[in-house]
């Protein structure tokens, strides 16, 4: 239960063995990291899923899904420009609830971004597939594109090719791939927002009636599903020790990433539902949903295809950010000693952690390429819950632990906020599958005997006087 001073994490931000991170992304970048991380291929997937739910009322379901995201992502904010360093929730909780609670924290997270990215990793040769078999009438063998035993799947070398294109990008050094997030994020907006003035040509009203057929039960039922397309938009404070002005920057960036993610959201679903009448949405053929709305309205192929690039171009961009995050997560971890010191050594002229990103790469490849992750990448969702818990409680204690401590951003309606925070998060969690509760439960049971056997012993504030 052994707590780090806030003030020591902070003194120690950017500081790995053999040299320093830099500090180059500014306000615009690190909210486009958080945006990236967020809008992926969640919103052209999970509207397809939710709209039976609900009915047209999606669109309050993704409002109810957002206000329940934004009760964290303000704990976050104040946390993160009070602790503006690369471990996100890890390092918040070690600040305040001890290490045990961090290490859960930072397992949580390992689940959250090594294994999400590498399901998302899987997807993208199928998208690429869509978009090649509409633009040239011939797809990838499947033997390249899904795992062993999974239709034909030998090894999923596209998952690969996408891990490693992400893997040279953050060798490159964290502004580069910034920039080319930046880029990345900018062609699915413009994508999704064709995609919108295309379905408001076919808008009709009377697909508005009834406006919730199943009633609150449907709304909160489909708020549940689509909450897991607002995950991301903690990407920012993983970027802490490599950000120009973080104390300033980092609660921006999360507050502007939601809002903007938010915004995309709703618009999306007003059109897609003012298009095509819900009672003909498929669950079962949820990958195309946007896709074949685009080519209802337009009465031809050209717009599904241009949909079908946004979402390829949504993967990209989220194995980068997601695959960023992971590394300054444990980049944080291992300068604590609760993992390895490889973690934590900076490369003196590229100053990124070299090492560190090739072990994922390694790590990500092999889940993406060989292993059929299935109900195990919806364990995710369940880790992600729980490191927001973490975040919102621990805002409690720091204001009753530190209070004098600088904050450049503050939680409105203390304590309220994080309370609701925490509430809603073991809400969600809930209703979750028992599989998924089992897989977690696993998940950490693996994770307190990685601590006790080496993490315990080897760390800096049981072994140095800090």
């Amino acid at each position: 239960m052994r707590t780090k001073p806030a003030d020591l994490i902070v003194a120690e931000g950017g500081r790995g063995e053999g040299g320093e991170l830099r500090r180059t992304m500014s306000l615009w970048q690190l909210t486009l990291f958080s945006v990236g991380a967020t809008l992926g291929t969640g919103i052209f997937v999970i509207l397809g899923q939710a709209v039976p739910k609900a009915g047209p009322a999606v669109i309050v379901a993704f409002v109810l899904a957002a206000v329940t995201a934004l009760f964290s992502a303000l704990s976050y904010a104040e946390l993160a420009g009070t602790i503006p360093v690369s471990g996100s929730s890890y390092s918040y909780a070690y600040a305040t609830l001890g290490e045990l609670v961090a290490w859960v924290a930072g397992w949580c997270l390992m689940l959250e971004y090594a294994v999400s990215v590498a399901a998302v990793a899987v997807g993208w040769g199928q998208y690429l597939n869509s978009f090649l078999r509409s633009l040239f009438g011939w797809e990838l063998p499947a033997a390249i594109i899904g795992s062993p035993g999974q239709d034909g799947g030998v090894v999923n070398l596209m998952a690969i090719l996408i891990v490693v294109l992400a893997t040279w990008l953050l060798l490159r050094g964290a502004s580069e791939s910034a920039r080319a997030n930046a880029v990345f994020v900018l062609i699915k907006v413009v994508v999704l927002l064709f995609f919108c003035v295309v379905a408001f040509t076919a808008f009709r009203a009377g697909n508005f009636a009834p406006f919730a057929p199943m009633g609150v039960a449907g709304i909160t039922a489909a708020a549940s599903q689509v909450f897991f397309s607002y995950i991301g938009f903690d990407a920012a404070s993983t970027a802490g020790e490599e950000a120009k002005n973080p104390k300033r920057d980092l609660p921006l960036a999360i507050i502007l990433s939601l809002a903007i993610v938010t915004v995309l959201y709703v618009l999306v679903a007003m059109a897609a539902v003012g298009a095509m009448p819900w009672t003909d949405f498929d669950p079962e053929s949820t990958e195309a949903s946007l896709a074949q709305i685009a080519d209802l309205a337009t009465g031809s192929t050209w717009a599904g295809l241009i949909v079908s690039f946004g979402a390829s171009i949504a993967i990209a961009s989220v194995v980068l950010t997601v695959m960023y995050g992971q590394t300054r997560i444990l980049f944080a971890m291992s300068r604590d000693g609760l993992i390895p010191r490889v973690f934590q050594k900076v490369n003196p002229r590229r100053q990124v952690p070299v090492a560190n990103t090739l072990i994922v790469a390694a790590f990500i490849s092999v889940l993406a390429g060989l292993v059929p992750l299935g109900q195990l990448a919806e364990a995710t969702s369940i880790g992600t819950l729980f490191a927001f818990a973490i975040v919102n409680v621990g805002v409690l204690v720091l204001r009753r632990r530190r209070p004098e401590l600088p904050r450049s951003f503050r939680t409105p309606l203390f304590p309220v906020t994080p309370v609701l925070g925490a509430v809603m998060c073991g809400v969600v969690m809930a209703g979750l599958a028992g599989v998924t509760w089992l897989a977690f439960g696993l998940w950490m049971l693996l994770g307190f005997v990685c601590y006790f056997l080496y993490g315990y012993r080897n760390s800096r504030l049981n072994t140095e006087v800090v």
